[in-house]
C-alpha cells in the first residue's frame, strides 16, 4: 500500500511538471508569435511611401544598391528573383534615375560568386562595366546595407530587390541614418515560391533583433572603396 501511494504521488507530480512545462512552452510560443507579427507590422508601417514600383515615380539618386541572389535554383533553371532584379536595376540606369550600381552579394567560395554573375548579366543589358562596383561581402542584407555606408561611403541610395525584401533593407538603413528608398523588381508568384515569403516573415523579426537587441555587425568591413560617380 505504501509503495502504491508513493507511485501515485510520483505520477501526480510528473503530470503536474509536464503540464507546467507545456504551459510555459505555449506561453513562449504565443509571445514569440506576437513579436514576429509586431516586427512585420513595424517594418511595413515605417517604410510606407518609400518603396516604388513605377519608374516614373521614383526620385533620382546617384547610386543603387542591387542586393544579390543566386542566378540559378536547385533544378538548374534561372532564378526569377535574380532575373527580375537585373531587369529592375537596368531599367533604373537606362531611365537616368541612377549613375552607378553597387552589386552586393555572396562570394563565399571561388565557385560561388553572386556579384560577378550579376555584373555579367547587367553588362548583357548594356550597362557599362564602369558603372558597376562589386561588393563581395554582402553575405546578408544587413551586411550589404552597412557596407554600402561604411565601405563605399554611400548613404543616399536606391535599394533594388523585390518589394518585401526592399522594405527590410530600408528599415535597416533607417537604423543607420541612411536616406534609402526602394525600387521593386517584379515579384515572384506566391504559388511558385511560398517558402521565400514565409522566410521573409521570420527574417524581419531577426532584423529587429539584430538591430535593437543583439547589435549584430557585418562579418567584414575592411578598407574604403571609391565609387566613381
Amino acid at each position: 500500500m505504501k509503495y502504491l501511494k508513493k507511485f501515485v504521488l510520483l505520477d501526480f507530480l510528473s503530470h503536474r511538471i509536464k503540464k507546467k512545462s507545456l504551459n510555459y512552452f505555449l506561453l513562449i510560443a504565443v509571445l514569440l508569435s506576437i513579436a514576429v507579427w509586431a516586427s512585420n507590422v513595424w517594418i511595413e508601417l515605417q517604410t510606407q511611401g518609400r518603396i516604388f514600383s513605377n519608374i516614373n515615380d521614383i526620385p533620382t539618386k546617384k547610386v543603387a544598391l542591387l542586393l544579390g541572389v543566386s542566378k540559378y535554383v536547385k533544378t538548374g533553371s534561372i532564378n526569377l528573383y535574380y532575373k527580375y532584379r537585373i531587369e529592375a536595376a537596368a531599367q533604373l540606369y537606362k531611365a537616368g534615375k541612377i549613375k552607378h550600381i553597387i552589386v552586393s552579394g555572396d562570394n563565399r567560395t571561388k565557385y560561388y560568386n553572386e556579384p560577378i554573375q550579376m555584373r555579367r548579366s547587367l553588362m548583357e543589358k548594356d550597362i557599362p562595366a564602369t558603372a558597376i562596383t562589386l561588393d563581395y561581402a554582402g553575405f546578408r542584407t544587413l551586411d550589404s546595407v552597412v557596407r554600402c555606408r561604411e565601405v563605399f561611403s554611400q548613404d543616399d541610395i536606391i535599394v533594388v530587390s523585390q518589394a518585401f525584401h526592399n522594405k527590410r533593407a530600408v528599415f535597416i538603413s533607417d537604423f543607420y541614418g541612411m536616406k534609402t528608398i526602394g525600387f521593386s523588381a517584379q515579384d515572384v508568384n506566391y504559388q511558385i515560391d511560398m517558402k521565400t515569403q514565409i522566410r521573409e516573415y521570420i527574417a524581419r523579426f531577426k532584423a529587429v533583433l539584430d538591430l535593437y537587441v543583439l547589435g549584430t555587425q557585418p562579418k567584414f568591413l575592411g578598407n574604403k572603396v571609391n565609387v566613381p560617380i
